[in-house]
């Protein structure tokens, strides 16, 4: 399992580095998680510079990241393989993406932005290329987010479009490794919407069969429950389920992500909004190659 993790200079980057910690921890081999902890520098390397100016100032941030990735290295046990890597390229996001297919990743994980409410998420302009872009999985981490001892569940939001087995699968692989019980969950929001009862409970009943048709086919690979959370906005209905610091939550893609790529959709967006722990989200009809099967998903 191999996570390029996005180190920037500041709390996202450790906050980046605690989500990596709290993934490889509780894989039942933590010793196969491997850490590529990349910054990534704007610009093109020093020895390409177009003028010596350029190639002075981009010599002096090279120097200066190499010090803050040092620190951030001693962040990682000893126990667990992680390297460090200074790169060059026009946008975090570009040299993030370059790194997950350079490195093979797996995963590319970082942190919400600096000026998000603590346990919640703000979606910076890093973040949000990689939720609409990404190859591979992108774990994003909430705002103040502190490494658990052990993920002690994995939620998956699951939809009722196609592309929803994916995320199931994702979701089931990823708790099946950790030897932790998988909550499904679907959302019934009326967003502002004059519900009559009985409307409510079709869609209640709706979700339910949803549920139980996904229970059926993780086949004893791991404890599951279904929960149905009912309320007057998406936001609302994820307040209303009980939450675990020490869980994550897998979300899938848009129908409008091309195929094997992200593409964060609307109501996924209002959940940032009100989810307090760190969310995974999977590209549509995500496939794994062969070569990297047995590493499993995230």
């Amino acid at each position: 399992m191999r996570y390029v993790v996005g180190c920037t200079e500041d709390k996202r980057g450790r906050e980046a580095i605690s989500l990596a910690l709290a993934l490889s921890r509780s894989l039942a081999e933590p010793t196969n998680a491997e850490l590529e902890l990349v910054h990534i520098i704007p610009g093109v390397p020093p020895a390409e510079a177009a003028t010596r100016n350029e190639r002075v100032y981009q010599e002096f941030l090279q120097q200066g990241a190499q010090k803050w990735m040092d620190r951030a290295l001693a962040l990682v046990p000893s126990s667990m393989s992680a390297r460090t890597h200074i790169r060059f390229a026009a946008s975090m996001a570009e040299g993030l993406l370059e790194a997950v297919a350079v490195f093979r990743a797996n995963l590319v994980v970082v942190g919400a932005a600096s000026s998000g409410p603590l346990r919640r998420f703000t979606v910076g302009s890093v973040a949000n290329a990689l939720l609409h872009s990404s190859p591979v999985p992108v774990a994003l981490a909430p705002s103040g987010y502190l490494p658990p001892r052990e993920i002690t569940r994995i939620t998956c939001a699951l939809g009722t479009r196609a592309g929803a087995d994916s995320v199931l699968e994702a979701a089931v692989d990823a708790a099946a490794v950790r030897h932790v019980p998988l909550r499904l969950v679907s959302l019934v929001a009326m967003d502002g919407e004059k519900y009559r009862g009985d409307r409510i409970d079709a869609a209640r009943v709706h979700a339910r069969k949803t549920l139980e048709t996904a229970i059926a086919g993780v086949r004893n690979r791991t404890i599951v429950t279904a929960d149905v959370a009912q309320g007057r906005s998406t936001e609302a209905a994820v307040e209303a389920l009980d939450w675990d610091e020490s869980e994550i939550v897998l979300l899938g893609s848009s129908r409008l992500a091309e195929r094997s790529r992200i593409f964060l959709g609307s109501t996924a967006n209002k959940m940032l909004r009100a989810l307090p722990v760190p969310i995974v989200v999977v590209p549509r009809f995500y496939v794994l190659v062969p070569a990297d099967a047995h590493h499993g998903y995230i």
